[in-house]
């Protein structure tokens, strides 16, 4: 086992795309690290750069405590797992698991016990002399990385393993991977562009935009502090609903202007450094949609919205409204007068209708319009 760890690392391409901006990050020996983001953000570059695949322009990676910048790829002692299975369909399971150790001359024998040891694992016993054209994608999924797993690696890399497979699948992959991850103990990498498959399967999340870190936190953290609006936007589903406001101060109250309509911060806010300390102007308020509510007790400062669509799920109600009373558009920031609440099931809310929604007063967040930086109490 060992750590991972990136300190300053850069890469700029030719023609001056800089992919990965300063990174530094550590991943502890046995973590199951997430990078997650939108396309594009540099997150499998960053894993490609651990693989030894992408030169570092600048900065150091380490694995366990070895400087690996220009270490072959075949010497750094490591498995990848792509979202291409890339199995060969002339062999059998077992010969696919074990071909990496047969080129490296490993004897049969020890071949033979690390492919059984693998499969029993994986809960592939019965299914390795098959070939991969007989196995399902959950169960070829699962041979990718049986040929990971017997190489018996210092880390694992994986580059969004589970993009092939349909939704039901995906759901019982995710936990298939985070119990072999959790009981082989080995540091691993996992890079998604799903936030899902980060929340449920990570030790720690590290959200990347446009090659900078945002954020490193266990999924929890994220959750519950984001550090910036662009973190607060992307984790959670349905997101945290972003709203750009007017603040100004009227004698004791902090009071902000919504889409036009006039909404006084909760009192648990009233003395705090965040807003009270702030110049009148714009800020970005922040509530998830399971605290929008229609419970008249949730807050002193009910809001008017007119609903634009009900998303009945079941389980919950998934109520899209609009504080200005229009279908306005999104704008460049993420925000708009827009919002979602998740409410009970039967929760009876019709579209077109206006109704008076509320904000759970412990659940706020505020961050600056400008930088979008998390306002902290």
């Amino acid at each position: 086992m060992a750590e991972i760890a990136f300190n300053e690392v850069v890469k700029t391409y030719p023609g001056g795309t800089t992919a990965v901006d300063r990174l530094s990050l550590s991943v502890g020996e046995g973590e199951f690290m997430v990078l997650v983001g939108p396309s594009g953000c540099g997150k499998t570059t960053a894993l490609r750069m651990v693989a030894g695949l992408e030169e570092i322009t600048d900065g150091t990676i380490t694995i366990g405590g070895d400087v690996v910048n220009h270490t072959l790829p075949k010497d750094r002692d490591i498995a990848m797992v792509f979202q291409n299975y890339a199995l060969y369909p002339q062999m059998s399971v077992a010969q696919n698991m074990g071909f990496a150790l047969k080129i490296r001359h490993v004897p049969k024998a020890d071949i033979d016990r690390r492919v059984r040891e693998a499969a029993e694992i994986l809960k592939l016993t019965e299914y390795l002399d098959r070939r991969p054209k007989a196995l399902s994608g959950g169960q070829r999924q699962r041979v990718a990385m049986g040929r990971a797993i017997v190489r018996e690696p210092r880390a694992f890399l994986m580059d969004e393993p589970l993009s092939n497979l349909d939704a039901q699948l995906r759901v019982e992959m995710r936990s298939e991977i985070s119990r072999i991850q959790r009981l082989l103990g080995v540091a691993t990498i996992y890079v998604t562009h799903d936030q899902t498959e980060a929340m449920t399967m990570g030790d720690r999340v590290a959200v990347m935009r446009g090659g900078v870190l945002q954020q490193v936190a266990t999924p929890e953290d994220l959750y519950e502090h984001p550090a910036n609006a662009f973190v607060a936007g992307f984790i959670g589903s349905p997101p945290m609903n972003l709203v750009r406001g007017e603040l100004s101060h009227e004698g004791d109250l902090d009071v902000i202007s919504l889409a036009g309509q006039r909404w006084i911060v909760p009192e648990s806010y009233r003395n705090s450094h965040v807003l009270r300390d702030r110049p009148a102007g714009d800020v970005l308020v922040g509530i998830r949609p399971e605290d929008v509510t229609l419970d008249e007790g949730s807050d002193r400062s009910p809001l008017q919205v007119r609903v634009t669509l009900r998303e009945a799920l079941g389980s919950e109600v998934l109520a899209h409204v609009s504080l200005s009373g229009t279908d306005d558009i999104v704008d460049d920031a993420g925000t708009s007068s827009r919002l979602v609440a998740r409410l009970g099931a039967r929760a009876s809310v019709r579209e077109g209708e206006k109704i008076t929604i509320h904000f759970r007063s412990s659940a706020l967040h505020f961050f600056d319009a400008e930088t979008g930086r998390t306002l902290r109490r």
